[in-house]
């Protein structure tokens, strides 16, 4: 089995936990009123990598002509890229509440990773 498809096929288990996890710890951060701490932007960097990382290996995937079966789960990670794409276009206005902004993007984003993990047959 090709080392990038099995990375690929286990890694998304990590973004998917590390983007549901911080999300929700963002709502509650939020829910309470509290400002985030150093530990929070930290946990959502950790997050957003996993999942590029995984988006990143399933490009790797594409071009060496590995193709899931359903086409959807491609739209689903390019909408991952296109997402995380405008949350950094807007990351000024995602400042002004952070741990609500970031909270719902990162659940969002594991929303479409469950999304793309469902079509991959």
């Amino acid at each position: 089995m090709n080392s990038v498809l099995w990375f690929h096929q286990n890694w998304v288990y990590v973004a998917l936990a590390t983007t549901g996890l911080v999300g929700v710890w963002g709502l509650v951060l939020a829910a309470l009123r509290r400002r985030p701490e150093r530990a929070f932007g930290i946990g959502t960097g950790v997050a957003i990598a996993a999942i590029l990382i995984q988006v990143g290996a399933g490009t790797v995937l594409y071009a060496d002509g590995i193709r899931p079966l359903n086409g959807f789960h491609v739209f689903y990670g390019v909408v991952i890229a296109v997402t995380l794409s405008l949350a950094y276009v807007y990351r000024a206005q995602l400042a002004r509440h952070p741990t609500l902004s970031y909270g719902l993007l990162l659940l969002f984003v594991m929303g479409l990773g469950f999304r793309a993990w469902s079509n991959v047959t």
